[in-house]
């Protein structure tokens, strides 16, 4: 029976480990992360998985410790996969695997190696992305690619929208790649890195918006790649931090600004924003100060409200 490490976190991990098992491959051991009580831990749980399985799971603060390496070179696993885990494997380690080594990512690599893929993608304005099973080196993101399948991005889909579409893409990537990685005949594409970026981790404070450079279209995108469960996008006003967590972009002939430079206003029951480039935000669900901005919450604010 081929057998296998797994190093997993996140809904891809249990996809994929769940992929796995269907397959018959003897999971040996699997290592995730403990669970940060500073972050919103909204996915599902790849230990518990483990445990419903019956097969040895283990969360230690380094994968590439001499006690962990050693404890994968004793258990000669033919595979070792790497679903989601949010640390850098050492080439150490990649070699206990007798076969191979794969990796599966949230993008159409070699474009948006890292992190937070899924989230750039949007920021970026994307209209496609999806997942790339590839080999695990040296360097991060940087292995043949096995496997790969693209999704769309739609104008108004959030993160959550697109790492729905993600994680089924990353799952039937796996499923189509197995058999032919197990009997020996899987092909292999290198990556081009002159092709591709890189991008690292993202902060709430990156969420901050920037009313004096970022035109409607670039809001829109910042907003839809952090909102829930992500902090969400946001700006300061009189009366506290607003927390913009939906948007669409309006048609001009259907708004008009009480002036020409950033604000907020209130038009036909609707909260609109005006960006630098004159294009006009409707803003569905916000919050402020803590709580939800409705057709109610307006009557407080006097408009039009300066944004910068």
């Amino acid at each position: 029976m081929v057998s296998a490490v797994v190093f997993g976190y996140h809904n891809v991990g249990v996809r994929c480990l769940s992929v796995l098992l269907a397959h018959n491959i003897q999971v040996k051991l699997v290592v995730t992360h403990s669970d940060d009580e500073d972050e919103n831990v909204w996915f599902d749980s790849v230990k518990e998985l483990a445990c419903l399985h019956g097969i040895p799971v283990i969360s230690p603060q380094s994968p590439n410790s001499e006690s962990l390496i050693s404890q994968v070179r004793a258990l000669q696993p033919d595979f070792i996969f790497s679903f989601y885990y949010r640390s850098i494997l050492s080439v150490e380690l990649l070699n206990t695997a007798t076969l191979a080594c794969y990796n599966m990512h949230g993008s159409l690599l070699p474009k948006y190696r890292g992190r937070a893929p899924v989230n750039w993608a949007i920021i970026h304005g994307e209209t496609e992305t999806g997942a790339t099973l590839h080999e695990m080196v040296k360097k991060p993101d940087a292995g043949a690619i096995v496997g790969q399948m693209i999704v769309p991005i739609l104008p108004n889909d959030t993160a959550t929208d697109v790492f729905a579409k993600v994680l089924v893409a990353a799952e039937l990537v796996l499923d189509r790649a197995l058999p032919s990685m197990v009997n020996g005949t899987l092909e292999k594409t290198p990556m081009n890195l002159t092709k591709g970026s890189y991008f690292g981790g993202r902060k709430p404070a990156d969420g901050k918006i920037d009313w004096k450079i970022m035109g409607a279209k670039q809001i829109h995108n910042l907003v839809r790649a952090v909102s829930l469960p992500y902090p969400g996008a946001f700006t300061h006003i009189s009366k506290g931090k607003l927390v913009i967590w939906r948007t669409i972009l309006m048609n001009d002939d259907k708004a008009t600004p009480p002036v020409l430079e950033p604000c907020l206003w209130e038009q036909d029951g609707l909260l609109l924003a005006v960006a630098c480039d004159g294009k006009v935000l409707r803003i569905i669900s916000a919050e402020l100060g803590g709580h939800e901005l409705n057709a109610k919450g307006f009557l407080g604010l006097d408009f039009p409200l300066m944004l910068v």
